[in-house]
């Protein structure tokens, strides 16, 4: 079964495109504070009915995996964890989460067990993708919420990002890392 993806560029309307804009900005500030670049954004509308005195954007959030030693701390969790908060519930009906890169097979699940109602992402991620590029965890039959998601938007800044960081961490490897690895 072929993952429920759509062109971005059918797909994605302006306001997903400036919604996005968040998102980049929190991977922006990640690459800024030496993490994986990725930026989340979790926002209230969609079909399911506003909450009063809600605010449109519920949480903004980036990777802090590095700075709080927490391999659980990606921008997606974040974002849900910030949002659910802010809602007093964890359900997060009629949200769309922007994310810049492709989530994980973990913040695949995440998403699912909060019941968004859509992910739009930037750029696949071949190495973790759990939406589409190793696997369609959004859209699995056995679960009982699916997630529609769209891709592309803001993928030029998103995959730029993501390139930049890793080039970089590439020239400067940690030489106490090395050491470590070296000696095992």
């Amino acid at each position: 079964m072929q993952p429920r993806a759509e062109a971005a560029s059918a797909e994605a309307s302006p306001e997903d495109r400036e919604f996005m804009e968040f998102a980049l900005k929190e991977a922006r500030a990640a690459f800024r504070a030496d993490e994986v670049p990725i930026g989340a954004v979790v926002v209230a509308g969609g079909s399911a009915p506003s909450r009063s005195g809600e605010p449109r954007i519920l949480a903004c959030a980036h990777n802090l995996t590095r700075t709080h030693a927490d391999p659980t701390a990606h921008a997606e969790i974040l974002a849900l964890r910030a949002a659910a908060r802010v809602r007093g519930y964890e359900r997060l009906e009629g949200c769309t989460v922007y994310a810049t890169v492709e989530p994980c097979f973990m913040c695949s699940g995440a998403l699912i067990l909060a019941r968004v109602e859509r992910v739009c992402f930037g750029v696949r991620d071949p190495k973790f993708g759990g939406a589409c590029s190793l696997g369609s965890v959004l859209d699995h039959p056995g679960l009982n919420h699916r997630v529609p998601f769209i891709e592309g938007v803001g993928a030029e800044e998103a995959g730029q990002l993501m390139r930049e960081f890793f080039r970089k961490k590439r020239r400067t490897k940690d030489p106490a890392e090395k050491e470590r690895c070296q000696s095992g």
